[in-house]
């Protein structure tokens, strides 16, 4: 039916509108509404006209509009809203380089290309899977709150590393990684859940951000500085010989 669906391939109807605000956002914005109407109704003009501001920006902060998602397979999609902050060939993170004995991959210890994209507090902060598969782990780490763009936070802030497995055995993994204001980590999946390409996996509260670990051999399509968009924007193309070699896995 018409308007179900948006997507690359012309389908559904597009049209401008305000976009929706997450459940997770709502009862802060409610609470801080409240108050609002409280300090409104006593006459406390002073406090109320910032808490009317402060309802607003935790609404636009929590916002989540809709995406239109590239279906091309060998696409990696943009985890994250923000800002291209860093692109390092490093080793994975040590809590995904050795298998766990369940089955899922490892990433093992040879350097990789990670993108890191920093998200300010005006960004939207829903975070989707790059890639459709199964989630294979979920690997929570408590931490700093150190600022989000510096390299060290990849390794020493709170943060979390998913690692979602497509059917042909091609692995991506990305980390969602706190920041100075940002508190808590909030995941949307669990180990076991199939993914679909753009689709939500959690958000990040106030500020942070998040590393996205390449196969090997795959170079990024987005330059240091780039504003990418969760959901749309590719990072990288897998080459024919990834693919190739994860069918045959």
């Amino acid at each position: 039916m018409p308007g179900e669906l948006l997507d690359n391939k012309g389908r559904g109807e597009a049209a401008w509108r305000w976009p929706a605000i997450h459940p997770e956002g709502r009862k802060f914005a409610l609470i801080a509404a409240a108050v609002c109407v409280v300090t409104a109704f006593l006459a406390w003009e002073t406090v109320a006209w910032p808490l009317a501001v402060l309802t607003l920006c935790i609404l636009a902060f929590f916002r989540d509009p809709e995406r239109v998602v590239p279906q091309d397979p060998a696409c990696v999609i943009a985890p994250a809203d923000g800002l291209v902050s860093l692109i390092q060939q490093v080793p994975p993170p040590r809590e995904l380089q050795l298998a766990d004995g369940t089955g899922a991959p490892a990433l093992g210890s040879e350097p990789v290309t990670r993108i890191s994209i920093f998200m300010s507090v005006f960004d939207v902060h829903i975070n989707r899977a790059p890639i459709s598969g199964t989630i294979r782990r979920v690997i929570y780490l408590p931490g700093k709150f150190l600022n989000a763009d510096l390299d060290k936070a990849s390794e020493e802030n709170e943060r979390q590393h998913i690692l979602i497995e497509r059917s042909d055995g091609v692995a991506i993994a990305f980390t969602q990684i706190a920041g100075l204001v940002a508190r808590r980590i909030v995941p949307f999946v669990k180990t076991g859940d199939t993914m679909a390409v753009g689709q939500r996996v959690g958000l990040i509260r106030f500020g942070s951000r998040v590393d996205v670990y390449l196969p090997q051999g795959t170079d990024a399509k987005v330059v240091l500085g780039q504003k990418v968009v969760a959901g749309e924007t590719v990072l990288a193309e897998l080459g024919k010989q990834q693919l190739i070699e994860g069918i045959a896995q």
